[in-house]
């Protein structure tokens, strides 16, 4: 299969092409629009850990500063002037009211010197209060965005699922997150700190993809990584 994983000229990030578009996945699971100057991400899943802790789980509530400091980096990085988070921002519809006050600040002062876009996810369907621009879906230069994946939606940028890939080579297997796309639908995998992830040989990507076209780029620690999909494998 011809993966359309290619290195860029001039930097060494891999450019995946999508919908007449070049997009450079990035190891944290960001995917950046250089075109456009703006970088995507899904499933943040802010204040997972807090929502835990509040019903007596006891589990460490950091995993929001951690996930901040990740997009920090990501943003300055790429220089974007646009972030576009594709649902699931919050894990639940109150979550921004549980965010401290050193997480808040730093959230202000990221939606105070670029432009956000937040669409709304399962866990957070509301408009919350925290500044950007809360939209249920949107569109732009030819591709549409949204949380939730759907078949037969041509050039649709989602999240939700939190893909994974599985991958037999040499005798030995590894499982990562994945970018995963048939040059119609494309899928993010989850960004935030504590979120988990779903092989996409499970039931529910079942029926998403076109199979002859599918195309898998897994997170490595350094760069992403194009995937032969006859070494995917379940688990």
């Amino acid at each position: 299969m011809n993966y359309s994983i290619q290195r860029a000229e001039i930097t060494e990030t891999p450019i995946l092409r999508f919908a007449g578009h070049n997009f450079e996945p990035l190891p944290t699971g960001a995917l950046y629009w250089r075109a456009r100057q703006t970088l995507l991400v899904a499933d943040l899943h802010f204040e997972k850990m807090a929502s835990f802790a509040r019903r007596g789980q006891m589990l460490p509530p950091y995993d929001t500063a951690m996930t901040l400091a990740r997009l920090e980096t990501d943003l300055r990085r790429t220089g974007a002037k646009t972030l576009i988070s594709l649902g699931d921002s919050f894990h639940r519809p109150d979550a921004s009211s549980l965010l401290t006050n050193a997480d808040r600040m730093r959230l202000d002062a990221m939606i105070g010197a670029i432009n956000c876009i937040w669409l709304a996810g399962n866990h957070d369907p509301l408009v919350h209060a925290i500044g950007g621009t809360c939209l249920a879906d949107f569109e732009l230069d030819g591709l549409s965005f949204a949380h939730e994946p759907r078949k037969g939606k041509t050039g649709l940028i989602s999240g939700h699922l939190h893909p994974a890939a599985r991958v037999l080579m040499a005798g030995r297997s590894t499982r990562k997150s994945c970018f995963v796309h048939d040059n119609r639908l494309m899928i993010l995998p989850a960004y935030g700190a504590s979120t988990g992830a779903i092989n996409i040989l499970s039931p529910p990507f079942a029926g998403l993809f076109h199979w002859p076209s599918l195309e898998v780029a897994m997170l490595g620690r350094d760069r992403v990584y194009p995937v032969p999909v006859k070494r995917l494998i379940q688990g």
